[in-house]
């Protein structure tokens, strides 16, 4: 089946991941995020790594060990989340990013700009601290 809007399992274990670990009041640890969500321990670490990387969480080794936020979840939009696993979202004049259109006018005309520009207002004003 077609889907219009379609999120990489990456984006998927971030977002979920960073609202668990605000959650708790105390570190949470790969093995327990990648059994709440179901995805492999090995991914739900690279993922996690990339948010360690670009200063949302905060990552502790050993036994006790796990990860934390480094800010508040009121400071940290879902779209910052999203940005650091997929990359910043764009809004071009060509939803294919293609340089030379065969055709005078876009034949989706501005729907795809219309839906980017939404998802990514949407994704800014959701906070953390809203899925608490």
């Amino acid at each position: 089946m077609a889907k219009v809007f379609y999120m990489s399992e990456a984006a998927s274990i971030a977002l979920h991941s960073m609202v668990m670990i605000a959650r708790r009041n105390e570190m949470m640890n790969v093995l327990k995020i990648s059994e709440l969500i179901g995805s492999s321990k090995h991914h739900v670490a690279k993922v996690l790594q990339r948010l360690v990387k670009d200063d949302l969480l905060i990552s502790s080794r050993g036994p006790f060990g796990g990860f934390t936020l480094k800010k508040k979840p009121s400071e940290i939009a879902l779209l910052e989340i999203f940005e650091s696993i997929e990359g910043r979202i764009e809004i071009s004049k060509c939803p294919n990013d293609i340089a030379i259109c065969p055709f005078d006018k876009c034949i989706l005309g501005t729907v795809a700009n219309k839906m980017t520009k939404e998802f990514r207002e949407y994704m800014n004003e959701q906070t953390l601290d809203k899925y608490l």
